[in-house]
Order: C-alpha cells, then structure tokens, then sequence
C-alpha cells in the first residue's frame, strides 16, 4: 500500500476525453438524418449516467473476472493469450481501464450539454457556408466548434475545479479497493476514507476536506484568470 495518498493523476485525462468525445458524439447526433433513431442512441449513451458506481463495478468485474471474466475467457485467447491477466492484482492496467470506465459512464451527461450548444446555432451560418462550398468538416471547425467554445470552456473550468477531487465509488468500487492496485488508485478521497475507518480521525478528513475545496478554488480562480487573458469573452467572470 502507499504510503501517501495522490490527486487524481488521471482527471486531465478524463477531462480531455470528455472533450473530444463528447463534441465528437454531439456532432454525430446532430448530423445523424433519422431523428428518431439519434434520439434513441441519444437515450442509450445518456443512461449510465444514473447507473450507480456499484453497478458499474460489478458490470466491469463482469469483464474483468480472473476466472470468468468476458476478457480472459473470449478476448485475450483471441490473440494467443491463453492465460489471462490477473486484473484485480496488476496495476498498469488501471490508468488504462479506469478512463474507459469513467467515459462511459459520463460522457452522454457531457455530450447533451454540447448537443443542446449546437442546436442553438443559427442554420443561417450553415446554409451560407455550404453556398460557399464549404465542406462538413469546414464547416464543423469553422462556424459549430468557434459557436459553441463559451460551453466548451465553461465546462472545463468545472472540471479542472475538481481536479483534486475524484470519484470515490470510481476509484473505490471499481478497483474492488484491491490493495495491490493502491499505487495507481490510492487517492485523497480514498485515503481519508480508509483512514477514517481505521484511526476515527475526523480531523483529518475534515483538513482533507478543506484543502481540496481551497486548492479548486484557486485553480478555477487562475484558470479564469488565463481564458480572461486570451479572450475575456468566454471567462467565467
């Protein structure tokens, strides 16, 4: 086990992959010609959202199973592996896994804020940019991707106040809180748990509490300060 506990390494990871693939999933719906079905697949990706992180843990150990799992019994044998991977023991797997899990999970909640941005663009600018013979991708990083920056930069401010925060049931229910995997999932909000069961230091989890609350605090702060310098359009305040 280590001896200290980390921020979330991994929530730069996870705020960039909510990015991308979330614009990139609202960019498909929006383009997608069959309403109905965007709707549907729309209804699909947004339902993990309310899953609960225990279920999710237990649909992941679903997959993850040393004895039984989907990737040892049918998809590694695929590729000669015959001896499977001992998931739950092995940590270099995890800042792999973990970022799926989280996409998943989050990424229909962040793609209908995006959606809904797109939406809202006048098809005027469209209409005149395909008149131009302007191609979709034209198109997408010259009128949709400039339109809908002020959501993209509001949302990655949010994150980036988080960063020092983690989801707990993530990090906690889905690594099955495996000792082996603490060097890569042992994280502040982990850590005070583990040391509020064992020691009853309410101290500490209060300490912990309020450093990560100032340390967001100040991030958002200097993060606004830097968008206000580039463009004090799209700042915060």
């Amino acid at each position: 086990m280590a001896n200290y506990p980390q921020y979330d390494r991994l929530q730069p990871v996870f705020i960039l992959l909510n990015l991308i693939v979330g614009v990139g999933i609202a960019l498909m719906f929006h383009n997608m010609r069959s309403k109905l079905l965007a709707k549907f697949h729309q209804t699909t990706m947004f339902l993990p959202y309310f899953l609960s992180m225990i279920i999710v843990s237990y649909l992941v150990y679903g997959f993850l199973n040393p004895d039984i799992g989907v990737m040892n019994k049918s998809f590694l044998p695929m590729f000669g592996n015959d001896e499977g991977v001992m998931w739950y023991s092995d940590p270099k797997w995890w800042p792999l896994i973990l970022p799926i899990v989280n996409t998943w999970k989050f990424i229909g909640y962040y793609a209908v804020f995006y959606l809904a941005a797109i939406i809202g663009i006048d098809n005027e600018y469209y209409e005149a940019a395909h008149i131009d013979g302007a191609s979709k991708w034209r198109q997408v990083w010259s009128i949709t991707v400039p339109l809908i920056r002020p959501v993209i930069i509001i949302l990655t401010l949010l994150q980036i106040g988080r960063i020092f925060y983690a989801d707990f049931g993530l990090f906690f229910q889905v690594t099955q809180n495996a000792g082996a995997l603490y060097d890569k999932t042992l994280i502040i909000d982990t850590y005070v748990y583990q040391g509020f069961l064992v020691s009853g230091d309410i101290g500490m989890s209060s300490a912990a509490g309020l450093y990560q609350a100032v340390v967001g605090f100040v991030l958002v702060l200097s993060s606004n300060l830097i968008v206000r310098r580039i463009s004090k359009e799209d700042a915060l305040f």
